[in-house]
């Protein structure tokens, strides 16, 4: 489903497919699930406008809308992924 670049963003996988990025592994207890809802044109390229953060379980198990642990909507693409990551060292107990 995912492209694997190869990316990272301060230790944990970055994968990207379309409007959604992952952050972190989904081997973990948590991942960050970034969506972008709204896009601006600024010198002829499509920027995130308004993000959606949602720290997110991935137990199989647990139903969808049970999964998410946290939820909020920021400006800016790299705004919402320092606070996913944020919540994700936190979720997995790391400094």
């Amino acid at each position: 489903m995912a492209e694997n670049n190869g990316l990272t963003y301060q230790g944990f996988p970055l994968m990207r497919k379309d409007r959604l990025t992952y952050l972190g592994s989904m081997a973990d207890e948590y991942v960050v699930l970034l969506q972008i809802l709204e896009t601006k044109e600024e010198n002829g390229e499509q920027i995130a406008s308004k993000v959606s953060v949602e720290l997110q379980r991935t137990d199989p198990n647990v139903r969808a809308k049970d999964r998410i642990v946290k939820k909020s909507e920021k400006d800016g693409f790299y705004t919402a992924l320092d606070v996913g990551c944020v919540w994700l060292k936190r979720a997995l107990g790391q400094k």
